[in-house]
């Protein structure tokens, strides 16, 4: 057995989940490569006995080489949740529908298998953001997220009234059903839903997206990674929701400030594939090009 540990994350409300932690175990097992799961998850998986169970939590993964997850957007959100703070570099395989994050299907699970045996795979990094919450002044919360974080009404039948800020100035005031302030990475998800733009990964930017705002200027803002993006909900309108990567949530009672910056620790992802992000675009969401030519040739 090698000192090599791979942290193994499943969405156990899956069946094609449990049905290929089964080959991964094995070849991984077979390679000498240990396996960490979490002791929650470890009775609906189905676990062999030399399988390292863990309590969850943000140093869950720490020593070792690979947090590898199975299943959708939220699963992979989750893996990052147990990845970033230890600095472990996640790789995902798709079992839901898009799945930006992922760099397999299901179908390549023998190909990861190997590529995983043979330390084949690059690591690239992800930019956060950090956030936080003050009230009357006082930091009241701080969270982070490498998708998005969300400002929205807590309650169906009235919009939320905020005050948009970039860099400490006022940019502008609206109803809406709630602003999305996220990363590139995040561009793609619930900033993509509410119209905003795609924003190639190794871009360093924050996006600022209003959803549904009731203004004739409310449309998506792209800044600097340097700059900070606030929030404001104003004194005299409903209560507030936080979201963060739409896992975890506060409350915003009117007048809180939501502050919104780069992060100060990244997600590091590991790639299986080369490809370029418009391929990867193109695949996940269908996109039409029949018909391209390429460049003329030269």
């Amino acid at each position: 057995m090698s000192d090599r540990t791979v942290f193994l994350l499943a969405h156990t409300g899956r069946e094609e989940a449990l049905q290929s932690v089964e080959c991964l175990v094995e070849g991984l097992s077979a390679a000498g490569i240990r396996i960490r799961v979490l002791a929650e998850e470890a009775p609906d998986m189905g676990y062999p006995a030399q399988v390292e169970m863990v309590a969850g939590g943000p140093g869950a993964a720490k020593g070792c080489e690979l947090v590898l997850v199975l299943g959708g957007d939220g699963t992979l959100l989750r893996g990052a949740e147990l990845s970033r703070e230890s600095g472990v570099p996640m790789l995902g395989v798709n079992l839901g529908r898009v799945g930006f994050l992922a760099e397999a299907e299901r179908d390549d699970l023998q190909k990861v298998v190997e590529r995983v045996v043979d330390s084949d795979y690059a690591v690239e990094e992800r930019m956060t953001l950090d956030v936080v919450v003050r009230t009357d002044g006082r930091v009241v919360h701080t969270d982070w997220a490498l998708n998005e974080a969300s400002v929205e009404k807590a309650s169906r039948e009235r919009m939320i009234e905020v005050v948009t800020e970039v860099d400490g100035r006022p940019v502008s005031t609206f109803g809406c059903d709630g602003v999305v302030c996220a990363t590139p990475t995040g561009s793609t998800a619930y900033a993509f839903s509410a119209g905003g733009p795609v924003v190639w990964p190794e871009v360093e930017a924050l996006l600022m997206v209003p959803i549904s705002a009731h203004a004739l200027f409310a449309k998506p803002l792209v800044t600097s990674p340097h700059s900070v993006l606030a929030v404001e909900v104003q004194a005299k309108t409903p209560n507030g929701v936080l979201w963060c990567d739409g896992r975890r949530t506060v409350e915003l009672p009117a007048g809180a400030r939501v502050e919104v910056r780069r992060g100060a620790i990244p997600v590091r992802l590991a790639r299986l594939h080369r490809a370029p992000f418009t391929d990867r675009l193109v695949a996940k969401f269908a996109l039409p090009v029949t018909g391209w030519r390429g460049a003329a040739q030269r």
